[in-house]
């Protein structure tokens, strides 16, 4: 038989209080983590108590895309989008409550970096994210007729890590698949007959998996 166990793992959280920079400065950026699927926040930069709100401009620069624009100015209480087709990238709240952009579903399309400019009477800041988006793999364990015991993580972004215990005579080799994911698969062989049951685990940023299967000593006669 075989038994799986799964362990979350905590990816960076987007309600980290970004770093600001004045205009003329290199702009302070986060690299984000978002498995796919879910909904992703991003923040701008905090307005301070006493400085009066002037714009908001979002831009979202998508491979293979042109670049989106999201804006907003508050003398006229009005926004506008400029090459935005993505329906799924939109304001999270009325922007002038709360300039964040909001992903909901985040898909692999969503890979790209995402810049806040806010301008206030105090000056310019801005916030940049580098977002990427994670596939987690479909992990199978099972063994062959000749006696190899194969552990696949299928289709992961990025490509998932495999290692065995007890440690055998294994092969692994990467298949892209075009979408930026990425099959990992290891095939293994254990000379010592002593070897009744083996594990393999799978590790990946979006959670590490064990698996383990008994061998069926009869493939290795």
């Amino acid at each position: 038989c075989i038994n799986a166990e799964m362990r979350t793992l905590v990816t960076p959280s987007n309600g980290l209080r970004p770093k600001m920079s004045k205009d003329n400065d290199s702009a302070a950026n986060t690299f984000l983590f978002k498995p796919v699927d879910t909904k992703a926040v991003l923040s701008c930069p905090p307005i301070t108590q006493k400085a009066v709100l002037v714009s908001i401009r979002w831009e979202i620069i998508l491979r293979d895309k042109p670049s989106c624009t999201r804006a907003y100015r508050r003398d006229t209480n009005e926004t506008r989008a400029i090459n935005c087709s993505d329906k799924t990238i939109s304001w999270d709240s009325r922007p002038d409550r709360n300039p964040a952009l909001q992903i909901d579903p985040v898909a692999i399309t969503h890979d790209g970096y995402y810049k806040c400019e806010v301008v206030t009477t105090h000056g310019h800041f801005y916030h940049g994210y580098h977002l990427k988006v994670l596939v987690p793999p479909e992990v199978t364990l099972f063994q062959l007729e000749n006696g190899a015991i194969v552990c696949r993580a299928a289709a992961g972004k990025p490509a998932a890590q495999i290692s065995w215990t007890p440690g055998g005579d294994c092969h692994t080799v990467e298949e892209p698949l075009g979408n930026d994911t990425v099959t990992v698969q290891s095939s293994c062989r254990w000379e010592d007959h002593r070897v009744s049951k083996v594990s393999c685990s799978v590790s990946h940023l979006t959670g590490n998996t064990s698996l383990s299967i008994a061998l069926n000593q009869e493939h290795e006669n």
